[in-house]
């Protein structure tokens, strides 16, 4: 071996030994799973199984009356929603899930999770046009083809292990798209189809309580799959009654708020070195998804305090890495990956938080975006939460989507 290579090879040891000593002392200040299964969160209780994650007869009220172009457009674009006779024809996922990694195998992971997205698609779609149409049709027929997979007992066999989690991972945000969406919907059906709604709602527990008893690996225990677990939960304890799943939702918020830096940075999100930024804002929007949850069932997460943090504090510093990687200090590279700012599915979180926070920063960062939408985590966030006041008109720009969108490999 001559001194070059000896000398690069000596120096890529001393950068691994860094990064893994960084990631130790992250690690290290984050709230473990033992000490989270220890909170006491009894007070967290559900007041309203009805209430979904907005005032759903307020908001459709008021998009019935704007004059707002960005709203009216929005509403207009999904009116004439999909047919629901083509909606359930498609089949249900009753065999078991198996997704490859994404990193070894990125075109085998995204054939085998599109039939995962066009679920996720289907349901928030569904629930947009009930609500941009006023009309039942679109909600009985959400719940029709919820019953279709619930009847089957679609998607509460995936294959796990330590070593190939993906299959987990990747029913996450099914499970949440179609407990937002139908949280959306029920409350217009439930008289129609009694039967349906029971079979749904078991279903739903069932697969959340079985889902969320996996505890993960060293960091899928605890980070932003941690977030998306707790997401899911948050919705369905709520639709379901269920304090014991409602309260693992809201253990997230406590965790990730007793990981906090003083800075703000999510530490487990800042071992993802060049994507640390990214992963920060991936947090943020499970976090600020199951707050709204934990709002429209009287608890002001937004406003909450713990261990002297607030979500504030991982938002502003989301937003400085996003004006400057600078921000990052010796946390991570300043050579962060930006391509998430492109695609507005990652910044649906925003719209939500801006109804609690108005703040000039993510006031631009939308604006350039709107509307918003995300298949999974929200649905159509504009549609559903903007201000007529804020915007009136789209900013005319080329919009990237990407394949991953709302699921992040781990």
């Amino acid at each position: 071996m001559n001194r070059m290579s000896f000398a690069s090879l000596r120096l890529g040891m001393l950068l691994l030994l860094g990064t893994a000593t960084l990631g130790v002392a992250l690690s290290a200040h984050a709230m473990s799973y033992e000490k989270r299964q220890k909170l006491d969160l009894s007070q967290y209780t559900v007041k309203d199984p009805d209430a979904s994650f907005f005032d759903v007869k307020s908001r459709m009220a008021l998009l019935k009356r704007t004059d707002n172009d960005m709203l009216e457009y929005n509403r207009d674009a999904l009116k004439e929603g999909p047919s629901c006779r083509q909606e359930l024809a498609k089949p249900p996922l009753d065999s078991v899930i198996r997704i490859p990694g994404y990193y070894p195998q990125p075109k085998a992971w995204e054939l085998a999770s599109q039939p995962l997205f066009d679920f996720e698609d289907t349901v928030s779609h569904l629930a947009g046009s009930y609500v941009a149409s006023g009309d039942d049709y679109y909600a009985d027929c959400l719940v029709q083809f919820l019953d279709k997979w619930a009847t089957h007992d679609a998607i509460s066999d995936f294959y796990y292990t330590r070593r190939e989690p993906q299959g987990w991972y990747s029913t996450e945000s099914m499970m949440f798209a179609a407990a937002l969406s139908y949280s959306i919907v029920r409350p217009a059906v439930a008289d129609k189809r009694p039967e349906a709604i029971e079979r749904i709602n078991h279903w739903l527990n069932t697969l959340a309580h079985k889902h969320s008893g996996i505890r993960g690996g060293e960091n899928s225990c605890c980070n932003n799959h941690f977030y998306r677990r707790a997401l899911y939960a948050s919705m369905i304890g709520v639709l379901t009654d269920d304090d014991e799943l409602f309260q693992f939702g809201v253990s997230a918020v406590y965790s990730a708020l007793s990981d906090m830096l003083p800075n703000g940075a999510l530490p487990r999100e800042m071992e993802r070195g060049r994507r640390a930024s990214h992963y920060q804002n991936y947090a943020l929007l499970y976090l600020v998804n199951i707050m709204q949850v934990a709002y429209r069932q009287g608890y002001d997460l937004f406003e909450f305090k713990y261990d002297g943090h607030t979500i504030d504090q991982g938002v502003q510093f989301a937003l400085d890495t996003f004006d400057d990687p600078a921000a990052l200090g010796d946390l991570a590279t300043h050579n962060q990956y930006r391509g998430f700012l492109d695609d507005e599915q990652y910044l649906a979180w925003m719209e939500i938080y801006l109804k609690h926070h108005p703040d000039p920063r993510i006031s631009r960062y939308v604006s350039k975006k709107r509307p918003i939408d995300n298949r999974s985590a929200g649905g159509y966030v504009t549609l559903y939460f903007m201000d007529p006041e804020a915007q009136q008109h789209a900013v005319l720009a080329p919009k990237k989507k990407e394949m991953a969108a709302t699921f992040e490999p781990d």
